[in-house]
Protein backbone atom coordinates (compact mmCIF):
# COMPACT_ATOMS: atom_id res chain seq x y z
CA UNK A 1 0.00 0.00 0.00
CA UNK A 2 1.57 3.03 -1.11
CA UNK A 3 0.61 6.39 1.09
CA UNK A 4 0.79 9.51 -1.13
CA UNK A 5 2.36 12.53 1.31
CA UNK A 6 2.44 15.89 0.03
CA UNK A 7 4.79 18.19 1.16
CA UNK A 8 6.50 21.38 0.62
CA UNK A 9 10.03 21.39 -1.21
CA UNK A 10 12.79 19.94 1.24
CA UNK A 11 10.77 18.66 4.14
CA UNK A 12 10.85 16.11 6.20
CA UNK A 13 8.65 13.63 6.29
CA UNK A 14 8.85 10.93 9.58
CA UNK A 15 9.66 7.25 8.13
CA UNK A 16 7.43 5.79 10.56
CA UNK A 17 4.46 7.60 9.13
CA UNK A 18 5.25 6.13 5.56
CA UNK A 19 6.92 3.08 5.73
CA UNK A 20 6.37 -0.22 6.97
CA UNK A 21 8.19 -1.26 10.30
CA UNK A 22 10.52 -3.89 8.05
CA UNK A 23 11.97 -1.30 6.05
CA UNK A 24 12.82 1.15 8.62
CA UNK A 25 14.55 -1.55 10.17
CA UNK A 26 16.35 -1.91 7.33
CA UNK A 27 17.38 1.43 6.92
CA UNK A 28 18.84 1.30 10.46
CA UNK A 29 21.07 -0.80 9.35
CA UNK A 30 22.59 1.59 7.26
CA UNK A 31 21.79 4.99 8.47
CA UNK A 32 20.71 4.59 12.17
CA UNK A 33 18.91 8.42 13.35
CA UNK A 34 20.34 10.48 10.43
CA UNK A 35 19.43 12.28 7.97
CA UNK A 36 19.00 10.41 4.27
CA UNK A 37 17.61 12.36 1.27
CA UNK A 38 15.84 9.74 -1.28
CA UNK A 39 15.82 11.44 -4.55
CA UNK A 40 12.47 11.50 -6.72
CA UNK A 41 11.86 8.79 -9.57
CA UNK A 42 13.67 10.57 -12.97
CA UNK A 43 10.13 10.48 -14.42
CA UNK A 44 8.71 12.45 -11.36
CA UNK A 45 11.66 15.19 -11.45
CA UNK A 46 10.42 18.74 -12.13
CA UNK A 47 12.76 20.98 -14.19
CA UNK A 48 14.61 24.20 -12.00
CA UNK A 49 12.09 26.88 -11.84
CA UNK A 50 9.01 24.33 -12.33
CA UNK A 51 7.22 24.85 -8.82
CA UNK A 52 8.11 28.30 -8.46
CA UNK A 53 8.69 31.92 -10.15
CA UNK A 54 12.24 31.75 -10.42
CA UNK A 55 13.03 30.83 -13.59
CA UNK A 56 10.75 33.47 -14.60
CA UNK A 57 12.28 36.25 -12.04
CA UNK A 58 15.73 35.76 -13.49
CA UNK A 59 14.48 36.06 -17.50
CA UNK A 60 12.58 39.38 -16.66
CA UNK A 61 15.90 40.75 -14.34
CA UNK A 62 18.26 39.48 -17.03
CA UNK A 63 16.42 41.03 -20.08
CA UNK A 64 16.22 44.53 -17.61
CA UNK A 65 20.05 44.02 -17.21
CA UNK A 66 19.98 43.64 -21.29
CA UNK A 67 18.11 46.88 -21.73
CA UNK A 68 19.94 48.82 -19.36
CA UNK A 69 23.00 47.55 -20.81
CA UNK A 70 22.04 48.85 -24.52
CA UNK A 71 20.82 52.18 -22.86
CA UNK A 72 23.84 52.86 -21.79
CA UNK A 73 24.78 51.91 -18.13
CA UNK A 74 27.98 49.96 -17.55
CA UNK A 75 28.75 46.78 -16.88
CA UNK A 76 30.45 47.79 -13.31
CA UNK A 77 26.91 49.75 -12.57
CA UNK A 78 24.90 46.99 -13.64
CA UNK A 79 27.29 44.35 -11.59
CA UNK A 80 26.82 46.42 -8.52
CA UNK A 81 22.68 47.31 -9.19
CA UNK A 82 21.88 43.88 -9.75
CA UNK A 83 24.74 42.06 -7.18
CA UNK A 84 26.12 40.37 -9.77
CA UNK A 85 29.90 39.68 -10.74
CA UNK A 86 31.28 41.52 -14.02
CA UNK A 87 31.67 38.44 -15.33
CA UNK A 88 28.03 37.02 -14.86
CA UNK A 89 26.58 40.50 -16.28
CA UNK A 90 28.91 39.78 -19.51
CA UNK A 91 27.81 36.27 -19.55
CA UNK A 92 23.57 37.41 -19.54
CA UNK A 93 24.38 40.54 -21.94
CA UNK A 94 26.21 37.56 -24.50
CA UNK A 95 23.58 35.36 -24.36
CA UNK A 96 21.09 37.83 -25.15
CA UNK A 97 22.89 39.33 -28.20
CA UNK A 98 23.18 35.80 -29.85
CA UNK A 99 19.52 34.87 -29.07
CA UNK A 100 18.53 38.31 -30.67
CA UNK A 101 20.94 37.74 -34.11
Amino acid sequence: MKTQIRRSIMSYIKAADVLPKEIIDLIQNYIDGEYIYIPRKECNRKAWGENTRSKEMVFFRNKEIYEKYTEGMTIDHLSEAYCLSPKSIQKIIAKIKLKNQ
